[in-house]
């Protein structure tokens, strides 16, 4: 239902503070507002204050954000709300305290007949909770915990009982609390960011957040400007950045009837879209989910904590029984029961792995699960597929052929020639010829009015005729230009996997540029730091010649090269090393990289690489620079590291709390003050997260004090 009583009671530029009368009705719970709100594209932060019925948000102070902030508020819509309501959760775990705290209040005062009545009353739910996990789940701590508060209060201990019940919830408030706040901020840390829509309804083009597009509608999308659906072009020609789905960063003509898939961006020209999958439908959307299932993937390590931590269960009972065989004490076999490892060794790991995502992610590293994080840690051998990843996708000008017919014409002449032409052009083609002619100091040669054919070519009249560049089927198959005499060039050239630019004129083929992508400027100390980090062995794989492939081993210090390898060969080399006992991360970005992807142990992608590779790896990498691969295994190995020194804490802490209880120095209150301050320890230790050796980064600082605000709340 739409929310219209809303009244702003506080603003500054980029903050609304608004109160909505009716916020916690049905329909309206303030979780839900929350989410919807949060979902916004311009929205950094909400807040809601059930009791006091506002909401806080903050926006990015940008033209027109205020309005659509608003406009999104107005349109609320409980159905679509992402995430669930955790009102009914909230008032279900501080009820019990609540209800605790007042009969601590009221037990002076009654007959020890009624305080024990009022007692058994209070402590019920905790009896009836014991006897159901029994009943369908075996022993697990919860039965433990019934037994000590029902022991104290049989044996008219109420306020022992009581008090022990009211720390045992609140310990149960704090650990749920910390872990759904946790996921909560990595879920918003994930959230992908909707690109803005200019869409036609009514006769006029309005702008609206890219997931409130309705299927059907038409988009209008121009130069620079992102696609935030997918449909297909029913107007107008442009050429478009594929590199979110193909991997490819040269742009592609995109025309009437023609796909086009959210992400992508214009480079040139100007499209009308008619959207076919909107909102939780698109590409990106899809992807975001994987991600949002992802959190919920338990790894070896969790499994292994939650298997110890029920057979923790067992030590503590078998031990209860042995000391009230032996000492008949009912306040001791109380305090023993009360000593809990479940809680410590079951939240710690996953509250520990969901920081080090969260570290990762604000780090520019997505992280899957704490199954990703596991087994990058793991890993001994680290396989790069070469382009995009060990080089740049920016291109830059490697080859300026003359062709033999034209011997009148200098590389000079046509470097130069070229990139005046091209200079009217914004395509990274063009940007990469003109800066080598900058580079080269060439002058600009002056040319007549320029034609321009989007995704073709361009033509241009110049001294001594009229020149045409552009793509060999604009040339041959529009202009009658052949370049079948200069094949073995061309070939030569793709073959050292270059991009090539045709030139030509009315006399026939005048030349050829090629273009390729660079080698990484971070990527010799990222590996050199991969080793450091305990990387036995580097291996690329790549499609290039097998002498230019050993030359950038070289240069970079790879062990071990795989030149001239079809894509679908690149999955085999994986299990290869697999099969020698090797444990293998790939990082690719390619569209065909994704069997590599999922072969591997662990699988990154480049944040340029294909949309079926950032699905099928493990971590995609957010940042377009390749030491964000250390960065992740620096992060995965501490995070490993702080599980274990949790573990081992946990373990020895309890195992001391539960000697002190055997002997009889902790009463059953000191005993569950202790177990549940250890717990609430290792949580705010795991949560606390993990740096990496040289990180200066205050915006964690930052988000971290903003998390402890919102515990706070």
């Amino acid at each position: 239902m739409p929310i219209t009583d809303y009244r702003i009671v506080h603003e500054v530029p980029g903050r609304l503070r608004v109160r909505i009368p009716s916020m916690g009705e049905p329909g309206l719970e303030a979780s839900f507002i929350e989410s919807w709100i949060d979902a916004a594209a311009s929205v950094t932060d909400v807040r809601a204050n059930r009791a006091a019925r506002s909401l806080v948000i903050e926006y990015r102070h940008q033209d027109g954000a205020r309005a659509r902030v608003l406009h999104r508020l107005e349109s609320f819509s409980a159905e679509s709300t992402p995430g669930f309501s955790e009102d009914g959760i909230r008032e279900a775990e501080v009820a019990p305290m609540i209800s605790t705290a007042l009969t601590l209040a009221v037990l002076p005062f009654l007959t020890p007949r009624m305080q024990r009545v009022l007692t058994f009353v209070n402590v019920g739910a905790t009896l009836v909770k014991g006897a159901d996990t029994l009943v369908n789940q075996g022993i697990r701590v919860e039965v433990l915990d019934a037994l000590a508060v029902g022991l104290a209060a049989a044996n008219g201990e109420v306020y022992t009982a009581n008090i022990t019940d009211l720390l045992l919830d609140l310990g149960e408030f704090l650990e749920h609390r910390t872990s759904r706040q946790s996921d909560r901020l990595l879920r918003r840390l994930l959230r992908p960011e909707p690109a803005m829509a200019w869409v036609e309804r009514d006769g006029e083009l309005v702008q609206v957040a890219g997931d409130e597009v309705r299927t059907g509608e038409i988009l209008v999308v121009g130069v620079g400007e992102t696609v935030p659906v997918d449909g297909r072009v029913v107007e107008g020609i442009a050429l478009v950045n594929q590199a979110a789905v193909t991997g490819e960063d040269v742009p592609v003509r995109k025309e009437a009837r023609m796909r086009v898939i959210a992400g992508s961006t214009l480079v040139d020209g100007r499209i009308r879209i008619e959207a076919t999958q909107v909102g939780e439908d698109t590409t990106t959307a899809r992807v975001s989910r994987f991600i949002q299932d992802s959190l919920s993937r338990q790894s070896d390590t969790q499994r292994l904590a939650d298997r110890l931590a029920d057979k923790r269960v067992y030590l503590t009972l078998v031990t209860g029984g042995i000391v009230y065989a032996l000492t008949r004490d009912l306040t001791r076999l109380q305090s023993v029961f009360l000593v809990d490892y479940s809680c410590a060794l079951k939240l710690g790991t996953p509250v520990a792995f969901k920081s080090g995502m969260y570290r990762a992610a604000a780090h520019g590293v997505l992280m899957k699960g704490g199954e990703a994080i596991e087994h990058l840690a793991e890993v001994d051998t680290v396989v790069f597929d070469k382009t995009g990843t060990l080089t740049q996708s920016d291109l830059v000008v490697t080859d300026v052929v003359v062709l033999s017919r034209n011997t009148r014409w200098s590389e000079e002449d046509l470097l130069a020639l070229v990139a005046s032409v091209e200079e009217h052009a914004s395509h990274p083609v063009a940007r990469a010829v003109v800066e080598a002619a900058k580079e080269r100091d060439l002058q600009h040669i002056s040319h007549g009015e320029i034609d321009y054919l989007v995704a073709h070519g361009m033509a241009a009249d110049v001294k001594g005729g009229r020149i045409f560049v552009g793509s060999r089927h604009y040339l041959e198959e529009h202009l009658r230009i052949r370049f079948g005499g200069y094949n073995k060039h061309i070939a030569r050239l793709e073959d050292e996997g270059k991009t090539l630019l045709y030139v030509g004129n009315q006399d026939g083929p005048v030349g050829l540029i090629g273009l390729r992508d660079t080698m990484r400027e971070e990527a010799h100390d990222t590996l050199q730091r991969l080793r450091v980090l305990g990387i036995e062995r580097l291996v690329m794989i790549t499609g290039d010649r097998r002498n230019k492939a050993k030359a950038l081993a070289a240069e970079l210090g790879i062990d071990q090269v795989y030149a001239e390898m079809r894509p679908e060969e690149k999955a085999g080399v994986i299990q290869q090393f697999q099969d020698a006992g090797r444990k293998v991360a790939f990082v690719g970005d390619g569209v065909n990289d994704g069997p590599a992807l999922v072969a591997a142990q662990v699988g990154i992608a480049m944040p340029r690489g294909a949309d079926i590779a950032r699905a099928t790896a493990d971590i995609v990498l957010m940042d377009d620079r390749l030491d964000a691969v250390a960065d992740a295994r620096e992060l995965a190995r501490r995070t490993m590291r702080m599980i274990r020194g949790n573990f081992n804490a946990a373990v020895g802490i309890n195992t001391g709390i539960l000697g002190g209880a055997v002997v009889g120095w902790l009463s059953p209150v000191a005993s569950a003050v202790l177990h549940n301050g250890t717990t609430i320890g290792i949580l705010l230790n795991a949560l606390r997260g993990v740096r990496l050796s040289d990180d200066p980064d205050q915006t964690i600082k930052h988000q971290l004090v903003r998390f402890k605000d919102a515990l706070a709340e």
